[in-house]
C-alpha cells in the first residue's frame, strides 16, 4: 500500500506543480508593482521594463517552471522575492508557528470529540444525544472565520479575557507564557470547527459497534457496561475514526489558514497570501506542494491505523 501511493504521489505532486505554474501566469496582479510597491508610480517604463526583465517576470511560465523543477531537483527551493530570503528560511521561520496551531487545535478536536462522540453514542437518543449533536451540527455550518471574529468579539472585545491578535503583546519578546495566552483563542477556534464532523463519526461508530453481533454476544454474557464499552465498542470505533481524521486534513489546513490570517497569528498563511499576490513562485510552489505532500502522508498514516486497528482490513485487495 505505501509503495503504490508513492507510486502514485510523484506523478501527482509534478502535475500539482506544473498547473500551479501555468494558473499563477495568469494571474490578474501585477508582480512588479507589488515588488515595487510606492516606487512603482514614480519608476519610469524604462526601469520598470529593466527590472522586471532582471527578475525574470517576463519569461513564459514553462521556463520558470523548467528552471525552479531542475533547482528543486539539487534541493535548492530558491530565494523568495516577497520576503528577500531563501525559501527554506521563509518556512523554516514560519512552519514551527503553523504546527504549534494546528497541533494544539486537531488534538483538542480529536480528544473533545472521541469524549463527547463516545457519551452520546453509548446513550442515543437522550436529551444529552440531542443537545450534543444538534450544536455540533449547527457549528459544522459555521465557516472558520465566522467563528474566529466571533470569538474575538465576546472574549478578547467584550471580556477581555484574551489577546485580540499577535503571537505576543505589542513590543514584547515571546515568552512561553505570552505564547501560550495568545495562542488559546486561535487554538480554540481551530478544534471548534473541526470537531463537529469528528464528534458526529465517533457517534455514528459507536453507535453501529454497539450493535454488532460481538457486543450483542458480551451483553448476553452478562459483561459489565463499561466494559462492553471500552472493550468491545471503543476499539473497533477508532478505525474508521482515523479515517476521517486523515480525510478533515484538507480542511484542516484550509481552516488553519484563514484563522492565522483572522488572529495574525506568524504562521505560513500570511506567507501563502503574499506569494500568491505577488507571484513568488518558488515560495508559492513550495508552500502549494508542502501542502499537497501532508494531504496525501496524512491520508496514508489514516488508511494505515485503519488497516492496524481494524486486521479484518486487508490493503492489498
Amino acid at each position: 500500500m505505501v509503495l503504490r501511493r508513492l507510486a502514485f504521489a510523484v506523478p501527482l505532486l509534478g502535475i500539482v506543480s506544473a498547473v500551479l505554474f501555468a494558473v499563477a501566469s495568469r494571474s490578474p496582479f501585477d508582480p512588479l508593482a507589488s515588488y515595487l510597491g510606492d516606487r512603482y508610480l514614480t519608476t519610469s517604463s524604462a526601469d520598470q521594463a529593466r527590472i522586471a526583465a532582471e527578475l525574470g517576470m517576463n519569461e513564459p511560465w514553462w521556463k520558470v517552471y523548467g528552471q525552479w523543477l531542475s533547482d528543486l531537483v539539487t534541493g535548492d527551493l530558491g530565494v523568495s522575492r516577497s520576503f528577500s530570503q531563501p525559501v527554506a528560511g521563509v518556512i523554516g521561520e514560519r512552519l514551527p508557528w503553523t504546527l504549534l496551531l494546528t497541533g494544539v487545535g486537531l488534538t483538542s478536536a480529536i480528544g473533545a470529540a472521541l469524549l463527547l462522540g463516545v457519551c452520546v453514542g453509548a446513550c442515543p437518543g437522550g436529551l444529552v444525544d440531542r443537545l450534543i449533536t444538534g450544536s455540533a451540527t449547527m457549528v459544522q455550518a459555521v465557516p472558520p472565520f465566522v467563528l474566529s471574529l466571533t470569538a474575538v468579539a465576546v472574549f478578547a472585545l467584550t471580556l477581555g479575557w484574551l489577546p485580540v491578535a499577535g503571537l505576543t503583546d505589542a513590543g514584547v519578546a515571546p515568552t512561553v507564557g505570552q505564547v501560550v495566552r495568545h495562542l488559546v483563542l486561535p487554538s480554540a477556534v481551530l478544534a471548534l470547527s473541526q470537531m463537529p464532523w469528528l464528534l458526529l463519526s465517533v457517534r455514528e461508530s459507536v453507535r453501529a459497534a454497539a450493535a454488532s453481533d460481538a457486543v450483542l454476544g458480551a451483553r448476553a454474557r452478562g459483561l459489565p457496561s463499561a466494559v462492553i464499552l471500552w472493550r468491545h465498542i471503543v476499539p473497533v470505533a477508532l478505525a474508521p475514526f482515523a479515517t476521517v481524521i486523515g480525510l478533515r486534513l484538507p480542511e484542516l489546513i484550509v481552516g488553519a489558514a484563514i484563522i492565522e490570517e483572522v488572529f495574525s497569528w506568524p504562521g505560513l498563511a500570511g506567507a501563502v497570501v503574499t506569494s500568491a499576490r505577488e507571484l513568488d513562485f518558488p515560495l508559492l510552489a513550495a508552500l502549494t506542494l508542502g501542502t499537497t505532500l501532508v494531504v496525501l502522508v496524512g491520508s496514508l498514516l489514516a488508511d494505515i491505523a485503519y488497516t492496524l486497528l481494524d486486521p479484518r482490513v486487508n490493503p492489498d485487495a
